[in-house]
This record gives structure tokens, sequence and C-alpha cells, in this order.
């Protein structure tokens, strides 16, 4: 029977993780049981949900403290069964934790669909190795820096941005989550104007950048938006997922006019995931749930800066988004905030070459600016790439020494 597993880690006061695990299964699904007469048992047995294991964990004083009680902690799998619900993912969020979300001791770990459930979603479009080949980058990771101080500033500023980015040498130049749309620098334009900087950059230099626009507006106009912004010629949108519901991001990813990548921004995200007692774990939130339903590219703030998650979280992310599954393509993890080429070392050596490396100020900052910012970035890339240490790659590379002497450089043994 097609189901899913909803995994828990509970705390409960009253010490009894298998009375919670039923009542939980039980009051998601059919109610009640027991008090049922023997042939409405039988009529709802395919709708009823079961609690498929139970692992108590070890006192913990310190929650015990938090909670004001003696916590009994356990992980808990509940079975779903498909018959309850639609295919998509607001049904199964509302069924494996709706309700349950307000009880502020339980948190929802991760959801295990079955086959026939993953068929139902897109997955990323064009994935890892898509965006691979709309640059021709295959053997490292690839470089992406954000627009900086653009709000109250004209197009002729914004493509100024544009062009010093790019002849840095960064693969991907995204719009700030925040750049929604306006007079100074409304969407179509900003589409064309950045083709146009772009296409005269690879024209000089040879190297091909791609854009990520940030897709904003009413709900009901996204799609029509969307669509207009592949006709204009847009090289990818930027979706600040979690402002709007995850299903939109798949009613974009499945559109069939929609034909560019969708780069996933964790905007608001951090209302739902943070607390150890509740919520949802990051890796099923900026993980897997977001490469099911099409996301290319997912950001999340890197185990660095400064609104830096654990650096367990974070890998649990990437490998949500890249491990092998014969149903999904891989999307790209792209670890944020606080990224500098000090750090690459230690990003290429936590995330591998199958990453973005995503840097905001750590490109705009450097002292000659957002094109050296992205050449020390290649600098840093290439020469780790090559087995040398960063300090080895500054002694030649004016660009990356002009970096580290202001930001530091973090080789993966530690601080250098």
């Amino acid at each position: 029977m097609s189901q899913v597993i909803a995994t828990y880690l509970i705390h409960d006061k009253k010490g009894n993780l298998q009375k919670k695990a039923e009542g939980i299964a039980l009051g998601l699904t059919i109610g009640s049981w027991t008090d049922l007469p023997l042939l409405e048992q039988e009529q709802l047995k395919k709708h009823k949900g079961t609690v498929v294991s139970i692992e108590t964990l070890e006192n913990n004083e310190k929650i015990n403290q938090y909670l004001g009680g003696t916590i009994t902690r356990g992980i808990v799998k509940i079975a779903y069964p498909s018959v309850n619900f639609s295919a998509d993912l607001p049904a199964i969020l509302t069924t494996t934790f709706g309700k349950l979300s307000l009880d502020g001791e339980v948190k929802l770990l991760d959801i295990d669909f079955s086959t026939e459930l993953k068929s139902t979603f897109p997955g990323p479009k064009f994935g890892l190795e898509g965006i691979r080949e709309k640059l021709g980058v295959y053997q490292r990771p690839l470089l992406m820096s954000i627009f900086k101080g653009v709000i109250g500033r004209d197009i002729n500023y914004l493509k100024t941005q544009l062009r010093e980015q790019a002849l840095g040498g960064v693969d991907i130049i995204k719009d700030d989550e925040i750049l929604f749309e306006n007079q100074l620098t409304p969407f179509e334009l900003r589409i064309t104007e950045g083709r146009k900087v772009l296409n005269t950059v690879f024209d000089e230099t040879g190297h091909r950048a791609l854009y990520a626009v940030n897709l904003t507006g009413r709900s009901h106009e996204l799609i029509e938006k969307a669509r207009r912004a592949v006709q204009l010629g847009a090289d990818m949108l930027l979706f600040n997922v979690f402002s709007y519901g995850i299903d939109l991001l798949q009613v974009l990813a499945e559109d069939a006019q929609v034909t560019i990548p969708i780069m996933a921004h964790p905007a608001v995200s951090g209302a739902v995931t943070p607390s150890e007692f509740y919520g949802i774990t990051n890796q099923l939130l900026l993980g897997k749930l977001l490469r099911y339903v099409g996301a290319d590219l997912v950001l999340f703030p890197s185990p660095y800066g400064s609104v830096a998650m654990e650096r367990e979280q974070t890998l649990a992310i990437a490998d949500e988004l890249t491990k092998g599954d014969e149903t999904f393509k891989p999307s790209f993890p792209v670890p944020s905030a606080g990224i500098h080429p000090g750090l690459v070392s230690l990003l290429i050596n936590d995330f591998g070459i199958n990453s973005v490396i995503n840097a905001g100020g750590g490109v705009h900052g450097h002292p000659d600016g957002a094109i050296g910012g992205g050449k020390a970035f290649r600098a840093a890339v290439d020469g780790v790439l090559r087995g040398k240490t960063l300090l080895q790659v500054a002694e030649t590379n004016q660009e990356l020494r002009k970096a580290l002497d202001l930001w530091g450089v973090v080789e993966k043994g530690g601080q250098a």
C-alpha cells in the first residue's frame, strides 16, 4: 500500500511514548479506533495511521530543565496511507504535521515517500548537470555573487555591478532577494538590459555568466511573469519559495513554458526550522522537499558566517540535494552568507566540487571592487583544486593576496 512515513522527535512529559505515538497516528487519520464497532474498524482500516517504530533516547538534564520536568524523548516513525490525501505536498504536510506542529514539543525530522508518490513530483528540470552544461563548467565549484546596495538605484547602477561581477569571472549573478518590482529597475528591464551586459562581456572575454532575476509579485501573476521572463531571454529565476509557499515552486517547475532553472531562496524558512524541540528539520525543508518540487539550486546559510547554521545541518542539506536518486536529478547546494575567498579551502573540503560558492560582501568588498573579488575567488578555487594552500596561491596572485589580507584565511585544518 502506498504511504508516507514521517519521522518525529518527540518530547513527552507523561513518559509514555507508545501512547503519545498512537495518539498522533490516530489523531492525524481516523481520530479514534478502540471505541469503533468492529464493522467500522474494518471499513476504516485502510485509512488508519500506524506506529512503525519507537526509539527511546537517553535522558537529558538540560532538556529537562528547559521544558520544566522529566522529559521522555524518542524518535518515532508513523505511516500514513496515501489513500487519505491527494498527491501534493500541502496535503502531505498537513497530514503528517498539520495540527501536530502546534504541539510545541514535536519536531518533524523526515518524510519517506513511496515510489508511487515520488513519481508525482517533478524534481529539478535542469539540476546540477544541466546548469553545468549551460555554463560549460564541469570540474570545479561554481562561483556566484549577489547584487549589493541596488535598492533605490537605477538600471545603470545595476548594469555596472552586473558587468563588474561578470568581468571578475563569476559564473552566476543573482538579484538580492529583497529587490522587488519597482520603477527604477523593473523586472523586464533587468532581464533585457542584463542580457545585453552579459553578452557584451562574453564578446570581450569569452566568459559566459548567468543572471538570476528575482521573480516577485502576487501569486496569481507569477506563472505568466515567469513565462514572460523566458520570452525575454532570462537565464534563471530566483524565487523566495517560503514567502509564497512550496507548492507554488512546484507549479513553476512543472510549467512547460518555464524552460529556465529556478533558484530557491530560504527567506522565512528560519521561522520554521531552528528549534530543537519543534518545527521541521533543515535537511527536510531545504533539502529533500525543495529538490522534490523542482528547485535546481538551493541557497542555505553556510556554517561560517554571521547567520551560520550548524555544520552538520548544512552537510545534511547538501546530501539531500545531491545524493543518488533514480527519480530526481541532483540540485546544486549553495551555502551562503559570510563567504569570502579565505574560506574557499574549507568550502571545497566540506561541500566538494558539486556546490556553488556564493558571496556578496566577499566579492564587492574587495579592495579592487567586484572585479578583484571575483578574480580572487577564481584564483582560490583553481589553486585549492591543484592541491595548493590559499597562502601559496596568494604568493603569485595579487587579488587573492589582497583578499586574504582583508579577511584572513581559514584552511580546512583551521585558522592560518
